[in-house]
């Protein structure tokens, strides 16, 4: 039964199943069922549609141009002669493309919005009001110009006590002094400089009190040990102070990056150097502040370098680990690129880069051991590049000032520092570089390079207690160059080999390259011994040097260069004996070293000739080397004859005494063809081949025509007045005399001389 009611439910259409009854519990049960097929129908239905007006949507998409392409698609079919009439005459309205859609056409279709305002005078005036609000909000954002006398009332409260508001407003102004260094339209925020005197007067003011007016503030006092830093950060008012520090600190940076002026810079160095532990405190301000110190120290002034490095080691020393590596990288990078020219004048700062970043390495020798030997294994490379490759660039590579800086400086790192376990094993690396170096290029021209090499060579000998065989180098020379050729060209000053890597064709002819180079070699063989001077084995190890030096004097033929080779020889020789005669006295055996070292240091106090003549010699060398760094060259000792050009009254007047003897004669009346004719004997004489003897009568002759004409000038200048005729006859008096020293044959051979001649300079006289 409930098969059949169910079959039958399903078959009754609606108004059937109204009319029928619902009395039994299966009918019921049917229902429920049913309902729920039937709201399953209704949610399928409700999903078809939403797809179908989706689908229409999409359809609607398509475009009024979509369905006049199918319009036109569809005439092609039926009426297809019309088809090719409009593929003929008018192309472009059978040309659609499939991406036009009605969203294109849509968007170019205004649309009316849903609720229309009407225009009143009120939005006018809010318009307005809004224009007007812009400039008083700009008026009322005005800065606020400094004046020196807000200057001096922020002085007077400094002075008795600083606010934060007051320090605030103080940091405002400086940094508004600050930004008108830039030179552009910055934002100057509250405050406004425009006077020269006020920015003078503000930074001043900062430079002088501000420090000791924020110490009082943050209530910091100083530590007992002076070497310890108090930092500011420990204070209880550091949170509140932070950001106007921060400004404050940022704008010192600033105002050091566009200053210029030596001594702005060295006062606003001084004030930075006391602001160190603040910038301890704020790692970005303190890595901009370590930039621009690195800077000033190798680009600064004197004074302003020295100033760089106290702060920059002051930073380095507390904070090592974090500061220490990265400014040794960077030093070194600005210390090479500032020693790429040397001259006497940038010599000494370059010096002073070597001795201070030498300090910056002592500070932690492991951490230098790491710098060190990447770039001695860098100088190295280069060397290895241009011995193997041997070109012209990789030559230049290490013939540089860069490269040969960079070898002293490494020099000096591992002498300073010496004895040292980390560093000591960099040693004998740096050596070979050196020698290599030398060996590179072996010759004439690159002499001054050597000496560079050598000198480093017994800065490291010396210092490191190292045998580094650096004589052999300098002998080397006094056999290659030969000193008794004569010199191709004179040269009026003398060559500084100090700031001179490479000499020209020109200076090895010169007669001041064979003085310069006696007087390199006679001072590095001396400081070499003089660093040997006590040692036991000094006559075993100056022996060499003494045979090659005696080879040398009796080959050279010039005194000065045998004078200071024969001096350098007698010291040697004089401590060679020395140490001999002190040796003698000495009870202990070789082998055994510490007696040794004993006896070397017992002589090293007592003294040797050689050490007593080189501190007496380096005295008066340190003098010299002054000098020339001041830019006086030692002209004095040139003794050069200083050259006057003689007038011209003067000149005549001093050969008419020179050749007073020659212009006398007895015969005051004599023919007036006799001088004459001796000019035109001039013309003939050469054709004939006379003698020296008759050349050297015809310049005579010839000066005395100079000396009559001389004369006659010498009476126009005096004021006498003589007539054409005195001044005939005084010419003709004066080759007279000059004809009176011939011999007869002579005479005789002047008598057949030409009479035209004579008319015409008789003519030319009278003129």
């Amino acid at each position: 039964m409930a098969a059949t009611s169910k079959r039958k439910l399903e078959e009754l259409s609606v108004d059937e199943f109204l009319v029928s009854g619902f009395d039994s519990e299966d009918e019921c049960e049917n229902e429920e069922e049913e309902e729920t097929t039937v709201s399953g129908n209704r949610e399928v239905k409700r999903k078809t549609k939403l797809t179908a007006k989706t689908q229409a949507k999409n359809l609607k998409k398509v475009g009024k141009a979509s369905e006049h392409k199918d319009q036109l698609s569809r005439l092609k079919q039926k009426d297809p002669e019309f088809y090719k009439f409009l593929e003929h005459n008018d192309r472009s309205l059978l040309n659609f493309d499939d991406s036009d859609s009605s969203d294109d056409e849509d968007s170019k279709i205004h649309t009316l919005p849903k609720h229309l305002e009407e225009a009143s005078d009120e939005d006018d005036d809010d318009d307005d009001e809004e224009e007007e609000a812009a400039p008083k909000s700009k008026q009322s954002r005005d800065v606020i110009r400094v004046t020196e006398k807000m200057v001096e009332q922020w002085k007077e409260a400094v002075q008795n006590e600083l606010s934060a508001k007051l320090f605030r407003e103080i940091v405002q102004a400086f940094k508004a002094a600050v930004a008108t260094t830039k030179g552009d339209g910055v934002d100057l925020g509250k405050y406004k400089v425009e006077d020269s005197s006020v920015f003078n007067a503000l930074v001043s003011f900062c430079m002088r009190d501000l420090f000791v007016a924020l110490q009082k503030m943050l209530q910091l006092k100083p530590d007992k040990d002076k070497k310890k830093l108090v930092l500011p950060s420990s204070s209880p008012r550091w949170q509140k102070a932070q950001i106007n520090i921060k400004m404050y600190l940022a704008g010192l940076v600033q105002l050091l990056s566009c200053l210029t002026e030596a001594s702005v810079v060295s006062a606003v160095l001084r004030h930075a150097n006391q602001m160190v532990p603040y910038y301890l405190c704020l790692p970005k301000q303190c890595r901009h502040f370590l930039k621009q110190l690195i800077t000033q120290w190798s680009t600064g002034k004197e004074t302003v370098r020295v100033l760089a490095f106290l702060a920059l080691n002051k930073i380095c020393r507390h904070k090592q680990d974090v500061y220490l590596n990265p400014v040794l990288k960077q030093m070194y990078i600005a210390y090479v690129k500032n020693c790429k020219f040397t001259s006497p004048s940038v010599l000494p700062m370059i010096n002073f880069m070597q001795r201070t970043l030498t300090e910056m390495y002592a500070l932690d020798t492991h951490v230098s051991y790491q710098h060190s030997f990447i770039y001695i294994r860098q100088l190295a490379i280069h060397l290895r590049n241009a011995m193997t490759m041997k070109k012209k660039e990789t030559y230049q590579s290490v013939y540089n000032w860069q490269y040969i800086h960079c070898l002293y400086l490494w020099c000096r790192v591992l002498s300073t520092l010496y004895p040292s376990d980390v560093l000591d094993p960099l040693i004998y690396p740096l050596t070979q570089v050196i020698v290599g170096c030398v060996k590179l290029v072996p010759t004439a021209r690159y002499y001054p390079l050597r000496m560079h090499c050598v000198r480093a060579l017994t800065l490291l000998s010396d210092s490191t207690k190292t045998f580094i065989p650096v004589v052999p180098f300098l002998l080397e020379v006094l056999q290659q160059v030969d000193f008794n050729k004569k010199p191709g060209r004179m040269s009026v000053r003398p060559i500084n080999f100090a700031v001179v890597l490479k000499l020209s064709n020109a200076n090895l002819q010169e007669k001041a390259f064979r003085d310069g180079l006696i007087e390199q070699l006679y001072d590095l063989i001396l400081e070499y011994f003089h660093t040997q001077a006590c040692s036991i084995g000094f006559p075993e190890l100056a022996l060499p040097a003494v045979i090659q030096l005696k080879a040398f004097l009796k080959e050279c033929k010039v005194a000065n260069y045998c004078k200071q080779i024969r001096q350098l020889l007698d010291k040697i020789q004089e401590n060679s004996a020395h140490i001999t005669s002190r040796r003698q006295k000495a009870t202990f055996s070789v082998a055994d070293r510490v007696a040794v070292e004993a006896w070397e240091k017992l002589t090293t106090e007592e003294g040797t000739p050689l050490t007593k003549y080189y501190s007496h010699w380096k005295k008066l060398r340190e003098k010299e080397i002054q000098l020339e760094i001041s830019g006086k060259e030692r002209m004095e000792d040139l003794e050069l004859p200083e050259i006057k050009r003689k007038k011209m009254q003067e000149s005549k007047e001093g050969d008419k005494k020179e050749f007073k003897d020659l212009f006398e004669s007895d015969s005051a009346s004599e023919d007036e063809s006799g001088g004459v004719k001796h000019k035109g004997k001039e013309k003939t004489g050469k054709k004939k081949g006379v003698s020296e003897d008759d050349d050297f009568l015809k310049d005579l002759s010839d000066m005395s025509d100079e000396d009559g004409e001389g004369e006659s000038d010498e009476d126009d200048d005096s004021g006498e007045d003589s007539d054409d005729v005195g001044r005939r006859k005084k010419s003709k008096n004066s080759k007279n005399k000059a004809a009176k020293k011939l011999s007869q044959l002579d005479l005789k051979e002047l008598a057949e001389g030409d009479e035209d001649l004579v008319e015409d300079l008789e003519f030319s006289d009278e003129d």
